[in-house]
């Protein structure tokens, strides 16, 4: 199915697969039972050096292939498949017992049900009996606990288990650990080579003879196709299926494959276009809060190609954004090495003024926590006030990450966790289990009982009261503008140097007016003119009191006679389809539409640059004048 070219790239891929292997042989997720005894007196490396040399033996022989090189006919090609063969049987038979048996079994605990039987078996962290995991911050308990579930002293040593228990100590001193996240989440344009790669290694396991179905990601991989849809058509009530047919139309092959690969591996689940924004999708549906895995339980923790994977944060679910080699490494079982990472705790107190939004919020934290200084850390939210935000409220501050800097913004899981579980659909049971689950492993925050006080690198204290409407803008969106300010401050930006807060026009042109026809229509622009207005991004859409604020204006305006100017190139699109249903059974999406706002598709659409193309009138009319015109996403 393959071109020649394709199956080269292939050979070499795997070939290079086996080289770095010879550096650091991978451990193999077979049965020790059914592995040779290694003999005694044999020292671990002396079997690493057996292991490289038959690595080195094979890797040759495929490279030689890969060349075109020593391949004179199909019986040459069959007889170097049959030399080779039997060194990578030898060599997945021996690597198996390198891995130790977990030295952490004697905690693994079963986990009642209330009504009698388990839930399953988890590696517990209080049968430990270590009073310094107590103060661990709860972000840093999901990464004790993964290396503890994992620990084979071979990929995860019992030394960075006694690492990450000694956090404290430990961190300041920029150690490594390694951490295997439990799941991988991918979108359509990262995600692609990843399922390419796979593909590969399949062809190259059919040309060496083997069993291409046992290549397959190790753990669970969700592909969500989100970034593909364009705004070319708005303003229309078929706006929606206009737009889905012409991203089917340009995306045909791509998707061919996609689908082709949602059918071939196991462990993957693709989610087709149409569904909405990946991180919106893996809060409502992907999020599992704890896994069941064949009766071992654990935390959900998910590694994404994509910055603003951090959202699922605000879920209680450990969680960042990676590279593509990373994710493809995770997607294979190995683990990711990391700086174990200093952890800001940032207090929340009181609660949120009336007219006060998520999005004024999520600015204010971000322009505290980039002047704090936070990358490569991770921030941990607590305090009293943490009851009064919502799980929307969360995510929101959670997506917000890259922005401020930090590896991830963590919520942990309390009361308001479990209702959202609730609200999304998931059953009673699944929810009882992640509740009884993390309260046993000392996971859960409980505001109604005492809580043991936390060490954290630093700390931050923001009482919600003290938050006030504000914008962002107007290059970047942590450039936090009070909103009583913005007038006065976008007059500066006109006349201060280029930058991102200025873009330097002369005071004689700033008055300076474009006249222009749109369709007939006379119209005309000004520095600082909309021609751009886009309700979208995972960050806001995620959050339902703000799209209904947005409603709510938009009803208030039509009832008023107002209405957004025709040549300003208006789109809504929802995270997902949920979205939808409420504006429609709250009967608010009419005044949407009727200010423009018609919901065009389920993406990421303008926030990652797919606004489709302006009407030509306006484009000619900012290009003609050179106007600074500034491009608005509400």
């Amino acid at each position: 199915m393959y071109s020649n070219t394709a199956r080269k790239y292939s050979s070499s891929a795997a070939s290079s697969l086996l080289r770095a292997g010879c550096s650091r042989p991978l451990a193999s997720t077979s049965s020790a039972a059914h592995a040779p005894s290694i003999r005694a007196g044999v020292s671990h490396q002396q079997r690493c050096y057996y292991y490289s040399s038959t690595l080195r033996s094979l890797g040759c022989s495929v490279t030689r292939w890969s060349h075109g090189v020593d391949w004179k006919s199909p019986i040459s090609l069959t007889a170097q498949i049959r030399t080779a063969a039997p060194a990578l049987n030898s060599f997945h038979r021996k690597l198996a017992t390198m891995a130790a048996e977990n030295p952490f079994k004697g905690i693994l605990t079963a986990l009642p049900k209330p009504g009698g039987g388990e839930f399953g078996k988890f590696y517990s962290l209080p049968a430990l009996n270590d009073p310094r995991i107590d103060k661990l911050p709860y972000s840093i308990r999901i990464l004790l606990e993964s290396a503890i579930r994992n620990c084979d002293n071979f990929q995860v040593k019992k030394e960075d288990v006694e690492k990450i228990i000694d956090w404290e100590n430990s961190a300041p001193k920029l150690v490594e650990i390694p951490f295997k996240p439990a799941r991988v989440l991918l979108q359509d344009f990262t995600g692609v080579p990843a399922v390419v790669d796979l593909a590969c290694m399949r062809d190259a396991m059919n040309n060496l003879g083997s069993d291409s179905d046992k290549i397959n990601p190790l753990v669970p991989v969700d592909l969500v196709i989100d970034h593909s849809v364009q705004v070319d058509v708005t303003r229309s009530e078929n706006a929606v299926q206009a737009n889905m047919e012409l991203e089917f139309q340009r995306n045909k092959e791509r998707f061919a494959f996609l689908k082709w690969g949602s059918n071939a591996f196991q462990n993957m689940l693709v989610v087709p276009p149409g569904s909405g924004i990946v991180h919106q999708v893996n809060l409502e549906y992907l999020g599992r809060v704890v896994f069941n895995r064949e009766g071992l339980l654990y935390p959900d923790s998910v590694v994404g190609t994509d910055s603003h994977t951090t959202m699922i944060d605000g879920l209680g679910v450990a969680g960042w954004g990676v590279g593509g080699i990373e994710a493809e490494a995770a997607m294979l079982g190995q683990p990711m090495s990391m700086v174990l990472p200093g952890v800001v705790g940032f207090k929340l107190s009181g609660k949120l003024r009336n007219g006060v939004t998520a999005t004024d919020l999520v600015l204010t934290v971000t322009q505290m926590l980039r002047k704090h200084g936070v990358v490569g850390k991770f921030v941990e939210f607590y305090g009293e006030g943490m009851s009064e935000l919502s799980l929307a409220d969360r995510a929101t501050i959670a997506n917000m990450s890259p922005e401020y800097g930090a590896t991830m913004g963590f919520f942990p899981v309390d009361h308001v966790t479990l209702q959202y579980l609730k609200l999304t659909g998931r059953s009673d049971e699944t929810v009882g289990m992640v509740e009884a689950y993390l309260r046993a492993n000392n996971m859960f925050v409980d505001y109604n009982e005492p809580q043991t006080e936390k060490v954290y690198s630093s700390y931050l204290n923001l009482d919600l009261a003290d938050v006030e409407p504000c914008v962002s803008g107007p290059k970047r969106p942590h450039d936090r503008v009070p909103l009583k300010e913005m007038k006065s401050d976008w007059h500066a930006c006109l006349d201060n140097k280029v930058g991102f807060k200025g873009f330097a026009v002369p005071k004689e042109v700033q008055d300076k007016v474009a006249k222009f026809s749109f369709h007939g229509q006379p119209a005309e622009l000004k520095h600082g003119s909309v021609v751009i207005a886009a309700i979208t991004s995972c960050t806001n859409t995620s959050n339902p009191s703000v799209m209904l604020g947005a409603a709510l204006v938009a009803k208030k305006a039509s009832e008023l006679g107002l209405h957004v100017k025709p040549w300003v190139k208006t789109s809504l699109a929802p995270g997902s389809g949920v979205v939808t249903k409420y504006l429609l059974k709250s009967g608010l999406q009419k005044y949407l539409n009727q200010q423009g706002f018609n919901i065009v598709g389920y993406g990421c659409t303008t926030c990652i640059g797919n606004s489709g193309d302006l009407d030509e009138s306006v484009a000619s009319a900012i290009s003609e004048n050179g106007k600074s015109i500034q491009f608005i996403m509400v």
